[in-house]
């Protein structure tokens, strides 16, 4: 090696060996040291050198060494600890091209004391968690073991968030089924409470039998919430449940037979008032929430005896009472127009009364099923009853019209007259709707018949003959009606002829009316009579055609149908 090569270690250091050299040289002169010890010294010079830059390699090899170890320990750490808490937002580094080794350890050192401390933490949240769900467990088993002698067991090899996060919802899991369970235990406690007020039992006495623990009346303590001292509170509530049911029942019942006894013999307001707490009963189910002591046997007792002193006193008054449904029955059957033989019932009735071998309750028990019958066939004819009644108002209206109509002094100004008008109008219309009505009722009897399978009477006869016998009737009466019109067509016809051919006075009105020229109203006939022209109305027209002229067939003059003639007299 020349000692040329030492200058490119850099500015000072080639410098200063250059002036040492030069120095070395200058001495070496001085001192006149040959070239051959020259170059032995400069030899030994560059081997003391070498010597030195290979132990500083040796000892830098060796703390290069060093880090990429601690590096490697550095890493494999964090890989474990990142494993366990299954961490994946924390990299592991990773040395780079132009990152030194110190760089790299500078970087994983603090990440290590952070994951460390992070694992500590979880170590505590596992060990808090795992506590809380094992303390848990124990006061739902109903153990009596002291608090906090049981010691967790913390797996460390997973201490993930997600195995975190299922202790956590294990935890909160047991945390709501306890609650659930002191919840439920104290209402299984207040319904008890309550229930013992309805019935009027002993509160204290009931919890007692459940569980000593209830001795101070409803205190729960937290081994009180085992599924045993459960299932004995709701077998409990199910026992005073079934027996509230039972005397609800029974004194719904009493209710009842109160009420009939009591509409049957028309007992006083005041007595009944007396026995308000049983008849309020009477709608309410099992699950309402009663009065205290309303289901008391006390109160069950005292309806007892009332309903056994009104049945005593019932049966001195049972035959007024037959007789009272006897007449509801023959009211019923009146009121929808059916056919029943009132008076054999009636005194079938009395007679097996006055036999004194009927059993009147059975006998009542059966007006009230005749009854029921009757009032369900008075639904059943309801509707066809309601089109009856509408046809025979019609009917009555039509008659009425008629008689109105041969009236020949309807129209005279009188009291009264505008009246009956619209009367006649409303009649009217009411007459062009029988025919619809008749369809229609026709229609229902046939169909409640079919379904029925008897004939439908009214007033014991058959709605469907005097359907038939009124349609007879109408069609006869509008032949007549027809016939009539003809008559009279014909005779309007051969008097307007009379006039067409022989003329006609002159009538008075036409006299005593204001002077009009009449020459321009008069019509030339053919034989040159001239023949005054009668006033247009509503049921007369003139002769004339649209031409002028007059309409003749062969001789005669055509004159419409509607037209209406005077007499001479008039």
């Amino acid at each position: 090696m020349s000692l040329s090569q030492y200058s490119i270690e850099g500015p000072m250091e080639a410098t200063s060996c250059s002036s040492l050299l030069q120095e070395l040289q200058v001495l070496w002169d001085e001192i006149g040291e040959t070239d051959h010890e020259r170059d032995r010294m400069i030899l030994r010079l560059e081997q003391d050198c070498l010597n030195v830059y290979r132990k500083k390699v040796d000892q830098e090899r060796k703390h290069k060494s060093d880090l990429v170890q601690a590096l490697s320990e550095g890493e494999a750490e964090i890989a474990k600890i990142i494993s366990v808490l299954g961490d994946q937002g924390n990299p592991i580094p990773v040395g780079k091209q132009g990152c030194t080794l110190k760089e790299q350890v500078s970087k994983i050192e603090p990440m290590l004391d952070d994951l460390r401390r992070k694992r500590e933490e979880r170590v505590k949240e596992f060990f808090e968690v795992q506590s809380q769900i094992l303390q848990i467990c124990t006061e739902l088993s109903g153990s009596t073991l002291p608090s906090g002698s049981a010691c967790p067991q913390i797996d460390e090899r997973d201490l993930t968030l997600k195995r975190l996060g299922e202790l956590k919802f294990h935890l909160l899991e047991l945390q709501k089924e306890k609650d659930t369970k002191l919840q439920k235990a104290s209402a299984n406690i207040k319904t008890i409470n309550e229930l013992c007020s309805v019935l009027s039992l002993d509160f204290g006495k009931m919890l007692h039998e459940v569980h000593p623990i209830f001795a101070d009346a409803g205190n729960i303590q937290l081994r009180s919430i085992s599924n045993e001292t459960l299932g004995r509170l709701s077998g409990t509530i199910h026992s005073l449940k079934q027996e509230k049911t039972i005397r609800l029942q029974k004194l719904q019942g009493l209710g009842s037979m109160l009420t009939e006894l009591w509409n049957l013999m028309d007992i006083d307001m005041y007595e009944q008032n007396k026995y308000n707490n049983v008849t309020s009963l009477m709608s309410a189910s099992s699950a309402d929430a009663l009065d205290h002591g309303s289901l008391a046997m006390d109160v069950i007792n005292q309806a007892e005896l009332e309903v056994e002193r009104l049945n005593i006193l019932k049966a001195t008054k049972m035959k007024e009472l037959v007789l009272k449904k006897q007449n509801e029955l023959e009211e019923i059957y009146r009121g929808v127009h059916m056919e029943f033989d009132f008076v054999a019932a009636r005194q079938k009735i009395i007679n097996n009364i006055n036999s004194g071998k009927a059993d009147l309750s059975i006998l009542l028990a059966d007006m009230d099923n005749q009854i029921s019958i009757a009032q369900e066939q008075a639904i059943r004819r309801k509707d066809i009853l309601e089109r009856m009644e509408k046809w025979l108002f019609a009917c009555q209206e039509e008659s009425w019209i008629d008689e109105y109509e041969r009236d020949q002094n309807r129209y005279n100004a009188g009291r009264g007259t505008h009246i009956n008008l619209k009367r006649a109008e409303k009649a009217r219309v009411l007459v062009s709707k029988i025919p619809s009505l008749v369809e229609t009722l026709t229609a229902k009897v046939k169909a409640w018949e079919s379904d029925e399978g008897l004939r439908f009477l009214y007033d014991k006869r058959s709605v469907l003959e005097t359907l038939e016998e009124y349609a007879v009737q109408r069609q006869q009466k509008d032949e007549e009606r027809r016939r009539t019109r003809e008559h009279k067509r014909l005779q309007e016809q051969y008097a307007t002829e009379q006039e067409v051919l022989f003329g006609t006075k002159p009538s008075p009105l036409r006299q005593l009316s204001a002077k009009k020229p009449l020459a321009q109203n008069n019509i030339n006939l053919p034989g040159g009579t001239p023949v005054g022209r009668r006033f247009s109305t509503s049921f007369t027209r003139p002769l004339l055609s649209s031409n002028g002229r007059d309409n003749r067939i062969g001789s005669k003059v055509a004159i419409p149908l509607n037209y209406v003639s005077l007499s001479k007299d008039s």
